[in-house]
């Protein structure tokens, strides 16, 4: 690729405003994750039937994840007219230079971090976080909970929420937040112990060599990394004498994974707000974001002009497609798009599929699970 089609975000920097439109060719859900201000999202698969989309009056900036599938953009737009160009390092180059940004001014973006969260945005997170953890009783007197960051917006706000509630706090408990570093690269680690500084979270990070791992799994990686993951957390949290886990789970996931365990696994099961470690004696895991919607957290990010990795680790790195799984689009985000489409003819959809699995009849479910044990509704048919 000619050196004169690519451009830095240095040099975009000094671009006039309004010469230029901003493409952003990864996937639908990595873009979700945060994207350039004034972007645009046109996933690379579907750029050529998309071009009707684009000014021929403009420049045509494309980034991808670290550079690679934007250069295959540029060039398609390139041989279609296009003044087009592509972003030198992708969104990891701009998210390195947000991150050398405003050092005298982190004091002035805390206060005004937290003060979105007391204010602003109360009723949506705050209010919906301490309601979780009074329904679901997550929090007890003289807990240790180690709150998990793994550095995205969700256990970042997470994070955040926690320190509130423990302004407002009717007994005593303690906190650590813990980051696992599973073998992130030196920039993507700096990011996320950048991020922890301006928010105000004093971070314990603890290495764990996961990734090299799982480097030469053929099948599920990602899978097995969650498996590992998890036992990491839990007993590095038992270590520093925690005996409770946080993950940052919204509302969103739970329905979610209520659908792709019905559509993919075919089993009736949700995401629990709390659960007891089988295999770490006297800890749990609590999910106190459990009824928070994703699209508040997004919200309180961008008006914060805060900015998370969508994901650190090897597979994901190499951007040789700017996908999850390099060949296709996730279940989640499939499931994702089957109830916005389900939300445009009711608007009820989301709060049925949460209350599905509160509202069980198992008079009317033909076997069940519990505690392993399968029942069948022939074992007491006609019994009574």
């Amino acid at each position: 690729m000619p050196e004169e089609m690519e451009i830095t975000v240095g040099e975009l920097g000094l671009w006039e405003k309004g010469s230029y439109e901003l493409i952003d060719v990864r996937e639908e859900d990595a873009a979700a994750y945060g994207k350039m201000p004034g972007a645009r999202n046109i996933p690379l698969r579907s750029l050529g039937s998309r071009l009707g989309e684009l000014s021929l009056e403009k420049k045509q900036v494309v980034y991808c994840r670290k550079g690679t599938a934007s250069r295959e953009a540029a060039l398609l737009l390139r041989e279609k007219g296009y003044d087009a160009y592509s972003l030198a390092g992708g969104y990891y180059a701009f998210l390195a230079e947000k991150m050398r940004e405003g050092g005298q001014e982190e004091k002035e973006r805390l206060e005004r971090i937290e003060k979105s969260i007391q204010k602003k945005f109360h009723k949506e997170l705050f209010s919906k976080f301490a309601k979780a953890v009074r329904t679901y009783e997550l929090v007890e007197e003289g807990d240790h909970i180690a709150v998990c960051i793994s550095g995205g917006k969700d256990s970042m706000l997470m994070a955040k929420l926690f320190q509130e509630l423990k302004k407002h706090n009717k007994f005593p408990f303690e906190l650590t937040f813990l980051a696992m570093d599973p073998g992130y690269s030196r920039e993507n680690r700096d990011m996320i112990e950048k991020n922890a500084r301006l928010m105000g979270l004093p971070v314990t990070v603890f290495e764990s060599g996961i990734f090299d791992a799982v480097d030469t799994v053929g099948k599920s990686p990602c899978y097995l990394c969650a498996r590992m993951r998890r036992g990491y957390l839990y007993s590095e949290a038992q270590k520093l004498g925690c005996n409770k886990i946080a993950l940052g789970h919204h509302y969103d996931d739970v329905i979610e994974t209520i659908l792709m365990g019905m559509l993919y696994g075919g089993q009736v099961q949700t995401m629990m707000p709390k659960l007891r470690s089988t295999n770490f004696a006297g800890m749990e895991l609590i999910r106190p974001m459990y009824l928070i919607r994703e699209a508040d957290i997004v919200r309180w990010r961008d008006y914060n002009g805060l900015y998370f990795l969508q994901c650190a680790c090897h597979f994901t790195d190499n951007c040789s497609s700017c996908r999850e799984d390099g060949t296709s689009v996730s279940k989640r985000l499939e499931v994702k798009k089957l109830i916005a489409g389900l939300k445009k003819t009711n608007p009820y959809v989301e709060a049925n599929i949460f209350k599905s699995v509160e509202n069980v009849n198992l008079d009317t479910v033909i076997a069940y699970k519990r505690h392993g044990e399968r029942r069948h509704f022939l074992d007491d048919y006609g019994k009574k």
